[in-house]
């Protein structure tokens, strides 16, 4: 009799966010995982780009990645890492809820924990990184604003005009 009871499956309901979960988890871990590796690899390639340089006249240049954009760009990195382990988290749970009736079995509580902590760790996430963007964005606004209007001084500063890199990066924080 008691062999039975050892095979029971859990109810319907429970196999049911088992399966939510585990489809949900897998999903996100492998789409947020593309997405951290081709925003490091062009966050990579941007910042020794980004980073500030001297020119000829002496004064720093005003580059989109100076001040907080890329740091808020890293910061969003950092949690998007977090958020993938949260995601492959996602999956370890569902096999656990799929356990038999005598094993531990994880609370509707802690479940729901797990749910609203994972959410709330990808929108800390997505709201650095829209932050950074928005700053790339706004720096890139104010380059494009103070450009001259004509080449005919004899001393241009090219580091004031928008470079290809600088479309780059804000490109690399909107597909995050």
């Amino acid at each position: 009799m008691t062999d039975s009871l050892d095979t029971e499956k859990p109810p319907l309901a429970v196999q049911r966010v088992a399966f939510a979960l585990r489809t949900a988890g897998w999903v996100s871990f492998w789409v947020q995982l593309v997405l951290a590796v081709v925003a490091t690899i062009i966050l990579l390639f941007a910042i020794p780009f980004a980073l500030p340089r001297a020119t000829p006249t002496g004064a720093a240049p005003t580059n989109a990645g100076t001040g907080g954009g890329v740091f808020l760009a890293v910061c969003g990195l950092v949690v998007l890492g977090y958020s993938i382990y949260r995601a492959f988290r996602f999956t370890r749970l569902s096999r656990e809820l799929r356990s038999p009736a005598n094993a531990v079995r994880p609370k509707k509580a802690d479940t729901i924990k797990e749910v609203r902590l994972t959410l709330m760790s990808n929108l800390a996430g997505m709201l650095l990184t829209l932050i950074g963007a928005e700053a790339i964005s706004g720096i890139l606004l104010a380059k494009s604003l103070s450009q001259p209007q004509a080449f005919f001084g004899t001393s241009i500063d090219l580091s004031r005009f928008i470079q290809p890199l600088d479309i780059f990066v804000v490109a690399c924080q909107h597909s995050c």
